[in-house]
């Protein structure tokens, strides 16, 4: 029964997060030609939420059960940020010899998104 609730939060915090990544991706992506940013802010705002997330989990058990982590964690973040549209695009841009905003776009997501990922975890420990 435990196993049933888990899959059921993973399928309905998935779906959530891919409908709202769907909606942020359409707003912020025609904002230019030169960087993705529906894309990046989804990513940067789902290493975000997953650090608190994790980071509350370590500190109160019940965040961490598994239907919710399952669902929160996994099921939302999962569907919410995507690394394949991400590596989509970074080809869309060597396609095009864009080799500048492939630069930018890439360097500027791993950093920011590793560095949003800390502070997720350092707002997380201060609360």
């Amino acid at each position: 029964m435990e196993q049933l609730k888990t899959m059921t939060a993973l399928f309905i915090g998935g779906g959530f997060g891919t409908l709202l990544r769907y909606g942020l991706s359409k707003i912020g992506n025609p904002w230019s030609d030169h960087f993705f940013w529906g894309t990046f802010s989804v990513n940067i705002i789902g290493c975000l939420l997953l650090g608190l997330i994790i980071g509350l989990s370590y500190k109160n058990p019940a965040l961490a059960s598994a239907p919710l982590y399952s669902f929160l964690a996994i099921g939302f973040c999962g569907g919410f940020t995507t690394f394949s549209t991400f590596a989509f695009e970074n080809q869309a841009f060597l396609k095009n010899g864009q080799i500048l905003e492939f630069s930018l776009y890439t360097l500027s997501s791993i950093i920011i998104g590793i560095l949003a990922i800390s502070l997720g975890l350092y707002t997380a420990k201060a609360i």
